[in-house]
């Protein structure tokens, strides 16, 4: 009888640390994936802006040549 006991006592110790390695590993795994997501939304906010920082650099551009061509009319006059 106490064979039995035992047996199953190491049973449910072993079932418990089975479930336990199991919700330990899915927790950190969960985690994980929320920081990715984190970094995956920063990136996209990054990729959204990039076309609008390129649309001011080459306003930005436009001003610079217009300015430089006053100087040269400047400089001739």
């Amino acid at each position: 009888m106490n064979d039995i006991f035992i047996a199953l006592l190491s049973f449910l110790g072993t079932l418990l640390g089975a479930f336990g390695g199991i919700i330990t590993s899915a927790k950190l795994t969960n985690f994980r994936i929320e920081q990715l997501e984190k970094k995956v939304e920063k990136h996209n906010n990054f990729a959204e802006r990039i076309p609008v920082i390129e649309e001011q650099i080459k306003v930005s551009n436009h001003r610079i040549c217009d300015l430089e061509r006053e100087v040269q009319q400047c400089k001739t006059d």
